[in-house]
């Protein structure tokens, strides 16, 4: 579809159902989707401890990809001096293209890149940081790796590298990034700028990372305080898109909300007017929640007590994914999206069935996605 096109036809665009219809994720577990169900579901912990040959960190665990370079996945041409967190984006954005290759090929502008981040790589910032402060001039800097240290390198370098020729943005929104992430992919599609859009999140482990997470008081050893990594991408697109190219729905997009809070006490309260509003907005009853993907294990009391006011302790399906593969901070989210599809891939949500997914950031933001089933009814 043309941009012409897609602008007139913009009052259907806005009411079209979205869907989310491929996936691809880069984790502790590994390089794919398979390791990263196969362990999520299980419940087996891909946290491991931390080598301190490699890392001079204060955590004792981490959940780091294995055995992950940009040379090996990406080959040595144009890598030499890609960083981590670039490497991991570009890595799970081109396991999503090369199941929907034929369609970005055919119209590049019509595809939209959308990656949330953190900090961007903060090894590369504060390396470069360094430079400037040690150096005998402050421009004393490696100007080839001065792009590693710029927010949307990663966004940019995916599309560059994948041929991705539509809307390209970058959104940081701490543990709420990939909730963001996809609420804006949706405004893209809907407002007819894209045809569909890639929807990622990434986060790289790094020494610099972790010292920076001590020093805000985040220390700790068990799994939850362990650090993780990696990047998860999703394809948005409209249904009838999706039918045309013959891709098969997982789920579809009902609702994104947010909503904030001033004192850490209002945080429960914040999270329960969150939840209720994006139930009504995806005109969803709490009966109908099969699975509750919440941000923490359940060890942390105001979003698990939430969530158990308002679906029951043991009527939905819970996946919890954090205490597993550690704080991925930015990509932490978009690893909860992809535990539900690989959930749903095992036994997919009825039409009448939905899945929720939460998050309290620590900025005082709470998020939840709505996410119904595209099969018949249950």
């Amino acid at each position: 579809m043309t941009a012409q096109a897609a602008l007139a036809d913009r009052d259907g665009t806005r009411t079209a159902e979205l869907v989310l219809s491929k996936w691809f994720v880069v984790s502790p577990y590994g390089v794919g989707n398979d390791p990263f169900a196969d362990g999520v579901l299980s419940g087996r912990s891909a946290i491991s401890g931390v080598d301190r040959s490699q890392f001079d960190v204060p955590y004792e665990l981490v959940g780091l990809v294995p055995d992950f370079s940009a040379a090996k996945y990406l080959g040595n041409k144009g890598t030499r001096l890609m960083d981590r967190l670039t490497a991991l984006a570009v890595t799970a954005a081109g396991g999503l293209v090369d199941q929907c290759r034929e369609d970005l090929v055919a119209d590049p502008e019509r595809a939209a890149l959308v990656l949330g981040t953190g900090w961007a790589s903060v090894q590369s910032i504060m390396d470069t940081t360094r430079d400037s402060l040690t150096g005998d001039k402050p421009y004393h800097v490696d100007p080839a790796k001065f792009p590693n240290t710029v927010m949307n390198k990663a966004a940019g370098q995916s599309a560059i590298w994948h041929t991705i020729k539509g809307p390209n943005t970058t959104i940081s929104g701490d543990w709420l990034t990939a909730l963001l992430t996809l609420s804006y992919a949706a405004r893209l599609v809907r407002g007819g700028h894209c045809d569909r859009a890639l929807c990622g999140v990434a986060e790289e482990y790094s020494a610099q990372r972790a010292w920076l997470e001590w020093h805000a008081g985040r220390a700790g050893g068990d799994g939850m305080s362990a650090l993780g990594e990696g990047s998860a991408f999703f394809l948005l697109e409209s249904a009838a898109d999706a039918e045309r190219s013959g891709r098969t729905p997982l789920v579809r997009l009902l609702a994104t909300r947010f909503t904030a809070f001033g004192a850490h006490g209002d945080a429960g309260a914040a999270l329960r007017d969150c939840v209720r509003a994006a139930l009504r907005q995806a005109g969803v009853g709490p009966e109908q929640v099969r699975v509750v993907a919440p941000a923490s294990a359940g060890a942390a009391p105001v979003e698990n007590d939430v969530l158990t006011e308002e679906f029951g302790a043991s009527a939905p399906e819970w996946i919890r994914s954090r205490h597993l593969i550690g704080d991925a901070s930015a990509a932490s989210a978009g690893f909860q999206i992809a535990a539900v599809l690989a959930a749903a891939g095992r036994r997919p949500l009825g039409r009448d069935e939905a899945a929720v997914v939460t998050t309290i950031g620590r900025d005082g933001m709470t998020g939840c996605l709505v996410l119904g089933g595209c099969g018949g009814s249950s």
